[in-house]
């Protein structure tokens, strides 16, 4: 059974850095496109980053509004895909998912989120930032 757990999340300042975690099961993530997505109350799903599951290195991509704050990686050994977050806003409050995707969306270069039947996600991390 594929599942995904993520994990990292907290209360955070303004202006702080916090890595995500996603453990993958029953699947390779090096296999896999793997994205990361945010739900904020009352918001819409948003996309912020997606991993590509190309052989030799990882693409990546991110959605336009990312502007060099987040970072996703990979690493196959542990089954775990991270997101880093500088510089933490508290518009960046919400709770912070993981997906198993069949590929990466990208339009003009942009990650955008968009979640098929098939789609794995797990239970959410949520990240409040608050001074």
């Amino acid at each position: 059974q594929k599942q995904l757990v993520e994990s990292g999340g907290g209360f955070m300042k303004p202006g702080s850095s916090l890595r995500l975690s996603c453990a993958a099961s029953g699947f390779r993530v090096e296999d896999s496109a793997i994205g990361w997505f945010r739900q904020a109350p009352g918001q819409e799903r948003e996309g912020i980053a997606c991993i590509s599951n190309n052989d030799g290195p990882a693409t990546t991509y991110y959605a336009r509004f990312v502007k060099g704050r987040f970072t996703i990686s990979r690493d196959n050994a542990k089954n775990t895909v991270y997101l880093q977050i500088d510089t933490l806003k508290p518009d960046d409050t919400a709770v912070y998912y993981c997906v198993r995707e069949e590929l990466c969306s990208v339009w003009g270069g942009n990650y955008f989120l968009d979640l098929r039947p098939d789609d794995v996600w797990g239970q959410g991390t949520q990240v409040t930032v608050s001074s």
